[in-house]
């Protein structure tokens, strides 16, 4: 009898202890602070992986180039300039070789690219970098250090090639050339989203777009890498903007789900961009 009981005692201490790990596990599976924030590009057998506001800034440098009608091989060039320049971030100061330097790249008041205003806004000094890169010929043949260098020239035009894969990546995701191909991982976000803000940030991105807005949902009529472009900056951008969800081409990215692009009842011809509710 006493065996019995000792038995019985074993079954449910161990029923217990599973009943716990399954709850912890459970707790922990739920978790937002166990989430790793990150965007990853995959194009073909290559996949390379930025932080969010690095990827907020290689969709805005990217959107630019789309925004100026430039072939993918220009973005390329772009963000892996700027990755070498200030690792894709807006940076306020410069180093030895240029103590003047600001911004994604590095641009120098003192060498005549614009004010230090100027060049600490993204938007203007993307269009720098372009209107420089533009003005070498044979860009998109060059080799990416050659022509990198013949915009910035650099006391380091190497080191420009450690990003070639990187640029080549993101730029053909958020040009849209390659679909369903840029996802980000993110926590749920703390504050509801603004359509309005989704339209101020895309049209400062890609110039004015015939966009709906319907409750939480913005809505573009567009289709083919256009689409695709706009969707994939939508992504990238999820983060700062509260986007929930963005459908594209019978595709939709769900943010909490957590599982890339999926196939999506959503009618082809559109991008949709949802942002999160108000809080109740």
């Amino acid at each position: 009898m006493r065996r019995f009981r000792r038995a019985i005692v074993a079954v449910l201490a161990l029923a217990l202890v599973a009943g716990a790990i399954y709850a912890i596990v459970a707790v922990l599976q739920r978790s937002e602070t166990l989430v790793t924030e990150r965007c990853v590009a995959v194009v073909g057998s290559e996949s390379h992986e930025l932080a969010t506001d690095q990827a907020a800034n290689a969709s805005l440098i990217t959107a630019i180039s789309v925004q100026r009608g430039l072939p993918p091989r220009a973005a390329s060039i772009a963000l892996a300039t700027a990755m070498q320049e200030s690792r894709m971030r807006n940076i306020n100061y410069g180093d030895d070789a240029g103590p003047d330097s600001r911004g994604l790249f590095q641009q120098r008041p003192s060498q005549g690219w614009g004010t230090e205003a100027q060049v600490m806004d993204p938007v203007y000094a993307a269009n720098a970098f372009f209107d420089g890169l533009v003005k070498v010929p044979g860009y998109e043949s060059m080799e990416i250090t050659q022509a990198a260098q013949a915009v910035q020239r650099s006391a380091f035009p190497r080191a420009y090639a450690q990003h070639e894969g990187m640029g080549r990546a993101f730029a053909s995701a958020l040009t849209g050339h390659s679909e369903a191909a840029l996802n980000c991982e993110l926590r749920m976000p703390e504050a509801a989203g603004d359509p309005a803000a989704v339209v101020d940030e895309l049209t400062t991105a890609f110039g004015t777009q015939a966009a709906t807005v319907q409750g939480r949902s913005v809505q573009l009529d567009i289709t083919g890498t256009q689409a695709w472009a706009v969707a994939h900056w939508a992504v990238a951008n999820a983060k700062t903007l509260s986007i929930t969800q963005v459908d594209v081409g019978g595709r939709a990215w769900n943010r909490e789900k957590r599982d890339g692009w999926q196939a999506s009842p959503a009618p082809s011809g559109a991008v949709t961009i949802t942002v999160s509710a108000p809080a109740t």
